[in-house]
């Protein structure tokens, strides 16, 4: 897996499977926009990466839920580097709620970031790529993109709408050279999970046939191959990166 000279965007870059896609794209020799929260730890980790790969790592500040921030950072980037090879559509939170006690604001915010404004880094990203006549837009969908859970009912729409947006842009973009997949993970160890109690984590494990928990770096290889050239045949498609999960699932 080569990107080697590339450009590429993560968003939500500064944590878990983001950072650890920004660090698996630098080994690769890309340079690489970590794009989070201003409040992240997005630009001390930039200044850090920068000089552990020798390659390029800046970090700009990004807010999926605004539309002009989007935009102007997609300009600033286009500026600055001249393209937009890649870009990881990451950025998104939870959301767990019984749908009967659900409120309007709450689940209209998880699908904001998880949805519209996986749309918002898509569009701005597009309007680069189909200048140039190429790249590739990786958006994170989840295994609650292709299965419901209870207590999971703006998050699973969110991701649900993900996956059918993902094949929905694949197919505008194709005509222009431009690729456009997904990747739906299972439970990832992040620090988030390695806080719940022992029992619920056992339950959890026991949820993948391969009776574990996945780790960051598995989801960001599965990115750093669908944002290469050796996936220049794939578009349109959601990876699951999810230990077996949905196997066994219909």
């Amino acid at each position: 897996m080569k990107l080697e000279n590339k450009v590429v965007v993560v968003t939500g870059g500064a944590s878990g499977i983001g950072l650890a896609s920004v660090e698996r794209c630098l080994a690769d020799g890309a340079d690489v926009v970590i794009a989070d929260l201003a409040s992240s730890k997005g630009a001390k980790l930039a200044s850090e990466l920068t000089q552990e790969y020798s390659r390029r790592c800046v970090f700009k500040a990004l807010d999926v839920t605004d539309t002009s921030n989007v935009n102007a950072v997609f300009a600033e980037i286009k500026s600055e580097f001249g393209a937009v090879d890649a870009v990881f559509n990451n950025a998104g939170i939870g959301g767990i709620c019984p749908a009967h006690e659900y409120s309007d604001e709450d689940f209209l915010h998880v699908v904001n970031v998880n949805l519209t404004g996986v749309f918002r880094v898509a569009r701005a990203a597009l309007n680069i790529m189909y200048e140039q006549g190429s790249g590739s837009i990786v958006n994170c969908a989840s295994i609650l993109g292709k299965f419901g859970q209870s207590g999971t009912a703006a998050y699973s729409a969110a991701k649900g709408g993900v996956v059918n947006l993902t094949r929905t842009l694949a197919l505008e973009a194709a005509p222009h050279g431009v690729r456009v997949s997904g990747i739906g993970p299972a439970y990832i160890k992040t620090p988030l999970l390695e806080q719940i109690d022992d029992e619920t984590m056992q339950a959890l494990i026991a949820l993948h046939p391969l009776q574990r928990l996945g780790r960051p770096e598995e989801v960001a290889n599965a990115f750093a191959f669908l944002a290469s050239d050796e996936a220049s045949f794939i578009t349109g498609t959601t990876l699951m990166v999810d230990g077996g999960f949905t196997a066994g699932k219909s």
